[in-house]
């Protein structure tokens, strides 16, 4: 299922050297600098390194984000801010804003960035785990675990961190509450999407599939809604990859409770609920047109292509048939002008984030050390900071070479 996600770009950044001359004033101050620099530069190799696994990762942002917090949590026993995080300029490019970054001399602006980013590469892995040819059950549930860290990191930083940044996001910046929350939701969304696939596979009740594509549809929708006030010049190829998964959910949704309704001998409102389920499936196909013509951030997800989205034609083709001949035969069912109304609710299934913390901080960041940070003996890196047009160059992240399709089976 290789091109089935669409993603936005990973947020670029600007070297930083933590070179606090003359105000880190003891050897250990020193090595504190020297390694944010190390596991800084290394984190950021981590994220366009195909090889990197979630362990790799968690590892690498343990390493950089424990010393991270010694210029954030305070040290010093008091409920004073810490004294470093105003002292090192940052900068940040968004996933919507193309190459012109934004830079604040906050630490905390650095960690909700950083963080951000590791969301992002979570995305990725699972984007990248799924388009391997004969997904095994093990490398679903990593997909689907995933997708559900990135979601419990986007909120962890919406609800504890970026609420502490001394100057607000900009409308449609990574950091306003609009794009952070498309970006959980959508996450949410793709984790329901490994567990539909996987009871289809299993060929589980149609009821419990309807719902669950339901629900997923409507994840989609909500995405889609929160971006619908933002700038359409970067907002709209996301929009478009949103509304197609909703229609391609919907159709699935009214498919499925289809077959339920014949299961019950309401061949009438089966029938219905197919040509709904139809239409919606037409009207995501024309999506995928749009989709790919429209210009915008990230790469272009190819759906259409995939025989996960062409086996739900062929499903509802022979469904809707079925249904016509049982009605011709047996039923003689009038079939209703309205389709029916979906009121599913699925009670197993539903993905939810999984809770994320940043770790504690560092040993190496004592009181005492911290006392040997004298902010009296340099200024602060005014020479650092950036203007708000600069650009930033991208990070190179690697292609995701299409595989052979096995239609989203886990063998």
């Amino acid at each position: 299922m290789a091109h089935w996600f669409h993603r936005n770009p990973l947020k670029a950044t600007a070297n930083v050297s933590f070179n606090l001359y003359g105000i880190a004033g003891s050897p250990a101050a020193n090595k504190i600098c020297n390694d944010l620099r190390t596991t800084r530069a290394r984190l950021l190799e981590m994220f366009t390194d195909v090889t990197c696994t979630p362990e790799i990762m968690k590892n690498a942002t343990d390493a950089y984000f424990s010393l991270l917090q010694g210029f954030i949590v305070s040290l010093d026993g008091t409920t004073q801010e810490n004294k470093l995080r105003f002292i090192q300029n940052f900068k940040w490019t968004d996933t919507l804003q193309g190459n012109a970054a934004s830079a604040q001399q906050d630490a905390v602006f650095e960690l909700v960035s950083m963080g951000f980013n590791v969301a992002l590469w979570h995305t990725k892995y699972a984007s990248r785990l799924a388009g391997k040819e004969n997904v095994t059950e093990d490398e679903a549930k990593i997909v689907h675990k995933s997708l559900k860290i990135a979601a419990g990191i986007f909120k962890h930083l919406k609800d504890i961190h970026i609420p502490r940044l001394i100057t607000p996001a900009e409308k449609g910046r990574d950091l306003e509450p609009r794009v952070i929350d498309a970006y959980i939701v959508q996450c949410q969304a793709e984790a329901q999407e490994v567990t539909i696939a996987r009871a289809i596979e299993l060929k589980h009740n149609a009821n419990l599939i309807a719902a669950l594509a339901f629900e997923t549809a409507n994840f989609y929708q909500r995405a889609d809604h929160t971006l619908n006030t933002l700038d359409p010049d970067y907002s709209s190829k996301w929009r478009k990859y949103l509304q197609l998964k909703q229609l391609f959910y919907m159709a699935y949704a009214y498919c499925y409770h289809g077959q339920t309704l014949l299961a019950s001998d309401k061949c009438g409102e089966a029938i219905r609920s197919l040509q709904e389920a139809e239409r919606c499936y037409s009207r995501a196909e024309s999506l995928c047109k749009e989709y790919r013509q429209t210009k915008g951030p990230g790469t272009t997800a190819k759906p259409s292509e995939q025989l996960f989205f062409l086996k739900l034609g062929g499903l509802i083709k022979n469904t809707l048939e079925k249904c016509q001949r049982e009605n011709g035969f047996i039923y003689f069912h009038k079939v209703p002008a309205e389709a029916p109304s979906l009121e599913l609710k699925a009670s197993y299934g539903l993905a939810e984030p999984i809770t994320f913390e940043f770790p504690s901080v560092s040993d190496l960041c004592t009181p005492e050390v911290y006392a040997t940070f004298d902010l009296t003996k340099g200024a602060k890196d005014d020479k650092a900071k950036a203007k708000q047009d600069e650009e930033v160059k991208p990070l190179k992240e690697p292609d995701l070479k299409p595989q052979k399709d096995t239609g989203c089976t886990i063998s």
